[in-house]
């Protein structure tokens, strides 16, 4: 009975605290550089993985790459204000060194995103949900 009790209480906290996805990244300093310019902090880093973070979002960054693997990998970035990220980047010149894969504009889905692939090739939707 007691060890019954005890799997109980072990089963009873399936809580979630976090998932990252593992990004690949075909030239590592390239991509850990459009991520810091993207405004990612690098909390850890050692040269094959990084953990990069934006306030509570965070992935980690692989020195791995499978061109398959990054060509149809999409990661989506909700933020409460894009165009304020949108002009951020813009004053930053960050367009001028990371080309826009589609500007700033409102879906069909109710949100407002525009769309970033990074050096590897993965695709990035960073937007606001519209109300």
């Amino acid at each position: 009975m007691l060890h019954s009790n005890r799997i109980k209480r072990l089963m009873t906290n399936l809580r979630s605290v976090e998932l990252k996805a593992f990004v690949p990244a075909r030239d590592f300093a390239a991509s850990l550089a459009f991520y810091r310019a993207l405004g990612f902090a690098v909390n850890w880093e050692d040269g094959n993985l990084a953990y990069l973070h934006h306030d509570q979002c965070s992935f980690l960054l692989q020195n791995f790459y499978v061109r398959e693997l990054a060509e149809n990998l999409m990661l989506h970035l909700l933020v409460e204000d894009v165009d304020s990220w949108w002009s951020q980047l813009q004053a930053d010149g960050f367009f001028d060194r990371h080309p826009v894969a589609q500007g700033l504009q409102d879906q069909p889905w109710s949100m407002r995103d525009f769309v970033l692939l990074d050096p590897s090739g993965v695709l990035w939707r960073i937007g606001q949900n519209l109300d």
